[in-house]
């Protein structure tokens, strides 16, 4: 299946503030977020809502598909900027459906895996990429990517370690492990037959890292993915010893498959969040231990940073 990305952005275009997941925690970052995507050019309109809180979550579920249609629905609306990861975003997908219209930017990561990999069975790519609350973290050059990517659609290749060795070239898929695990056998799991699936997460035990990927091996999806890329799996020390560490079980789990894998590369939680777009063909070089976007880049590499 082909993937179609929404328009290039231009300043002046409007984007929409969502809160699809968490309650609203880190303040002062999430406005630093809007400001420098309004210095950018855009204007940026926060939902109503935004800030809500029950429980742990960023309103309700109505009120968080409220929020959501409103962005998807309004035609001047041209993206929707997610403003915080945590949980939720799987509760708003019963029973949704994505309405008509335009192609939008739909942008963040962590939770957001589930929005986004909704959003591309309906054949849009959306970007894994900094939420508003952890864009002014970025390092410049992320930054530069990120916007490059949505306004002039250049994607320059990002290193990492090889773990390995082969070649493979098939649509990319990023995900945080545990959202996309989740997804698994309901109506919003894409196709992964030929795919790249880029992986990251936070707070998982190593022995649950197991767990999610030996039910990926135990349901076959493994064996439909020419490749996988690996993000930073941070925080995800073990909770008590005995106990292999989080590395030590990705590559025991992974490197069986006979397809390249790397590791090691820049995004995730608490690091370099580097955008990577959902659905498009990228080439996965586990001797050289890169990750390139062939049909998109521009002169220079990415390196991987801390």
């Amino acid at each position: 299946m082909t993937y179609q990305t929404p328009a290039p952005l231009r300043p002046g275009d409007l984007l929409y503030v969502v809160a699809t997941s968490g309650a609203l925690r880190e303040l002062t970052a999430f406005e630093q977020g809007i400001e420098i995507w309004q210095s950018r050019g855009y204007r940026v309109e926060r939902c109503p809502g935004y800030d809500d809180s029950w429980g742990y979550l960023a309103g309700t579920d109505a009120a968080r598909r409220a929020q959501l249609l409103m962005a998807l629905q309004d035609p001047d609306c041209r993206g929707v900027l997610c403003a915080r990861g945590g949980y939720g975003g799987t509760r708003l997908l019963e029973n949704w459906r994505w309405p008509d219209g335009d192609a939008k930017w739909l942008i963040g990561f962590s939770d957001i895996t589930s929005l986004l990999w909704s959003q591309l069975k309906q054949g849009i790519s959306g970007v894994h990429g900094p939420l508003l609350t952890t864009l002014s973290q970025e390092p410049d050059w992320s930054t530069e990517r990120l916007f490059n990517w949505v306004a002039q659609q250049t994607l320059p290749p990002l290193q990492g370690e090889g773990w390995v060795a082969g070649r493979a070239v098939g649509q990319l898929l990023p995900a945080n492990l545990t959202v996309a695990t989740c997804l698994l056998g309901t109506p919003h799991e894409p196709d992964l037959s030929g795919t790249i699936l880029a992986f990251e997460d936070v707070t998982e035990a190593p022995y649950r890292l197991d767990r999610m990927l030996t039910h990926w091996r135990m349901l076959g999806r493994l064996e439909q993915v020419r490749g996988v890329a690996l993000g930073r799996f941070s925080h995800c020390e073990a909770p008590r010893q005995p106990s292999f560490t989080a590395l030590e079980v990705l590559r025991e789990r992974l490197s069986d498959l006979n397809i390249p894998v790397v590791a090691n590369l820049p995004f995730g939680h608490d690091g370099v969040n580097a955008a990577l777009p959902v659905g498009l063909e990228a080439c996965l070089d586990g001797t050289t231990g890169q990750i390139s976007f062939p049909s998109y880049e521009s002169s220079g590499t990415m390196r991987k940073q801390a």
